[in-house]
């Protein structure tokens, strides 16, 4: 096919589908926090409505800076559960970028028995599907140490949970860096962390980048261990947006604002790390 020859009608077709396929529910959800509950329910309301920010005013009462008019009560339920999200997502993705990228070092770096054995183990736990985790760490969590219903606990399970596959992928960087990097700045009087946090971390930062996207992103749309180990003061986003959908009232309009909120801190983290995520991604696919 040459250059100037034009792709045929069925491919822009199967483009143009595709794109509203992923496009047209974020858009009908974005639409429809715009709208007041009596026009959601309307049949003939469609796409002629008068937006408003009622719904987003009532997901973030306790968060804004001014109070909403004509709000009757303010429910702060969404706004805690934002916080909690923040908080749980942030605090266990530094911690597991932490622990991962030393666990990934010793496992490049360091000569000891089962070596081997240990890192394809890290890959094996990572396919361990949350579900069979729920029961065990439920009990564990709430009758012998006590963190069930803290965000202590729901941190240390997503710590817990990432961290095999934050291993994984920061091995494939570390074995990258050049060991004789290493030697010449012990050579220079470097001790083993001024090394590793001064010569090692600087050259793996496309390789954070890309484990702290991942990881936080699964911490953030994390479902089932949030709502079995997380109590009315602890619940995070995708708990408070399930449980507010009642047999006798659904709220749809503050529901699809909660649902547009809940998309914003993944795709901002996202946008501000793209560059290093795509050079990361680029050059943990080659070895050699």
């Amino acid at each position: 096919m040459t250059q100037t020859e034009k792709q045929s009608p069925a491919f822009y077709a199967l483009l143009v589908a595709l794109v509203i396929m992923a496009v047209g529910p974020i858009l009908l959800m974005l639409a429809t926090s715009l709208k007041l509950n009596v026009d959601i329910m309307s049949d003939v309301g469609g796409l002629i409505f008068m937006p408003t920010l009622r719904n987003y005013e009532t997901a973030l009462c306790d968060l804004l800076w001014y109070e909403p008019a004509g709000l009757a009560s303010c429910d702060p339920t969404f706004g805690r559960a934002l916080v909690n999200s923040l908080v749980i997502c942030l605090v266990s993705t530094a911690l597991t970028l932490v622990i991962g990228c030393m666990a990934a070092y010793a496992l490049v770096r360091f000569r000891f028995m089962g070596r081997d054995t240990v890192s394809l183990s890290t890959l094996l736990m990572r396919m361990v599907p949350p579900a069979v985790l729920l029961v065990p760490v439920f009990g564990i969590w709430t009758f012998q140490f006590g963190i069930s219903g803290t965000r202590t606990g729901i941190i240390l399970i997503y710590v817990a949970m990432n961290l095999p596959f934050v291993i994984w992928i920061l091995q494939s960087f570390i074995v990258q860096v050049p060991v004789q990097l290493e030697e010449a700045a012990r050579m220079d009087g470097a001790g083993p962390f001024q090394v590793f946090f001064l010569v090692v971390l600087p050259l793996v930062k496309p390789g954070l980048a890309a484990a702290a996207i991942f990881t936080f992103r699964i911490g953030w749309n994390e479902f089932l261990l949030a709502n079995a180990l997380s109590d009315r003061n602890t619940r995070t986003v995708p708990v408070t947006i399930v449980n507010s959908l009642t047999e006798y009232n659904i709220d749809w309009g503050v529901i699809m604002a909660t649902g547009m909120l809940l998309a914003v801190p993944p795709i901002l983290f996202t946008f501000v790390a793209s560059r290093q995520i795509i050079t990361g991604m680029t050059a943990g696919a080659v070895k050699g």
